[in-house]
């Protein structure tokens, strides 16, 4: 992501707010049970969520011949210890089903090893896929899921001047060299990028690249039903990946309006989103009423901040 770690923390937590209002109506979305601090001896301290995804106008049509609507009701729930974060996934009608997803996040663009702690067997196993979010997917799930229309070869932020996406943007993250002056250097780079080995030269400069961080996330999926099992899996991990771009895509695309928010503010737009949440849902599942979210945030400039984050999920502005 081009991007620090300290804004992707801002950006991912605003990207999650603003795809949950835009995805909830008074049938289908998101429904936030728990939210609130944790602290364990694996994270330490950190962010709890529990929520209840209703996705079923998501499901493929093979998946409705032989199961309910309601088979994609997901159950969520998160560990945000940030920069690590921990996400399991289950389904009421499927019980034997999970999929986890364990995500480190560091300021590199891509190359460290190994960052889950994977045994031999486990590295074995692993498929390991880059995932670009200037890229264009064709497949099902890109259409289900994908609504952005960002141009990011175009796209520069007027807030942080981050920004355009060209191709090869990995390497284009890298600031001026001390050797940019010499022509031998210049060449020697283009006859690198070229030759298509700008993998290797991002390995040997990648702690140079700014600004720019990874997301390593492992996925593990289970779904042990004989006949159906690894399409289920196929399709859900396919629905995922689609998910991974879209969200991404929309947190470098919304930085004009997430750029130079607090934790704090962002934290006050979280409890205020839970609160408009369960109303689209139809269900207060943790206040008892509206004015619960109401007594939260009294002051005037909270309230102004809080009508803006409400309105803007209406506004379009890709």
């Amino acid at each position: 992501m081009p991007m620090s770690l300290e804004e992707y923390q801002v950006a991912q937590m605003y990207m999650v707010m603003k795809m949950q209002q835009q995805s909830t109506n008074g049938d289908e979305g998101v429904e936030v049970l728990e939210n609130k601090r944790f602290q364990d001896d694996v994270f330490g301290k950190g962010q709890y969520t529990s929520k209840v995804y209703r996705l079923q106008s998501k499901a493929p049509a093979w998946l409705t011949t032989i199961a309910p609507k309601d088979a994609l009701v997901m159950q969520e729930e998160a560990w945000n210890a940030y920069p690590r974060c921990k996400t399991v996934i289950k389904c009421p009608y499927f019980t034997k089903f999970s999929l986890t997803i364990e995500t480190v996040h560091r300021a590199d663009n891509g190359t460290s090893e190994n960052v889950h702690g994977l045994n031999e067997e486990q590295l074995a196993a692993r498929q390991v896929e880059i995932i670009d979010i200037a890229s264009a997917e064709t497949d099902y799930w890109s259409y289900a899921i994908r609504s952005s229309s960002f141009d990011f070869p175009k796209f520069k932020s007027t807030k942080s001047g981050h920004g355009p996406l060209l191709d090869g943007w990995q390497v284009r993250t890298l600031p001026p060299s001390p050797f940019s002056q010499s022509r031998d250097y210049i060449h020697i780079w283009i006859k690198l990028l070229k030759a298509s080995l700008h993998l290797q030269l991002v390995m040997l400069l990648a702690d140079n690249c700014r600004p720019v961080m990874t997301a390593y996330k492992l996925v593990t999926i289970d779904a042990p039903y004989w006949g159906f099992g690894y399409r289920l899996e196929q399709a859900l991990l396919a629905g995922e990946r689609a998910l991974f771009i879209e969200s991404h895509r929309n947190c470098f695309g919304w930085i004009d309006e997430w750029f130079g928010l607090t934790m704090q503010q962002i934290r006050e737009l979280e409890q205020q989103g839970d609160c408009l949440l369960n109303e689209k849902i139809s269900k207060l599942v943790l206040l008892t009423d509206a004015a619960d979210c109401e007594q939260r945030f009294t002051h005037s400039s909270e309230r102004q901040f809080y009508l803006a984050y409400s309105l803007q999920p209406q506004i379009d502005k890709d």
